[in-house]
């Protein structure tokens, strides 16, 4: 076994570990006070990567030089030849 299969073996255990772990967390009748957090704290996270993803896009769009304009490669281009 590659180091490659065993990392995605270890993976692959880990979710679904914590999905179980959530599923009963979410369903059994005793964690029914803190019900709402296992509910909120995952879209709460999820929130957060998605704002986060827009500012890096915002980010790299604001700080990217513009293009030059199609006239002035094509006059490059002329130049060269």
């Amino acid at each position: 076994m590659s180091t490659d299969q065993a990392i995605g073996i270890l993976i692959f255990v880990v979710c679904i570990v914590i999905s179980i772990g959530y599923m009963l967390l979410l369903f059994l009748p005793a964690f029914e006070a803190i019900r709402i957090w296992i509910i909120a704290i995952p879209v709460f996270i999820a929130f957060l990567a998605v704002l986060a993803i827009g500012a890096w896009i915002g980010w790299t769009m604001a700080t990217t030089p513009p293009p030059k304009p199609i006239e002035e490669l094509e006059k490059l281009q002329k130049d060269k030849q």
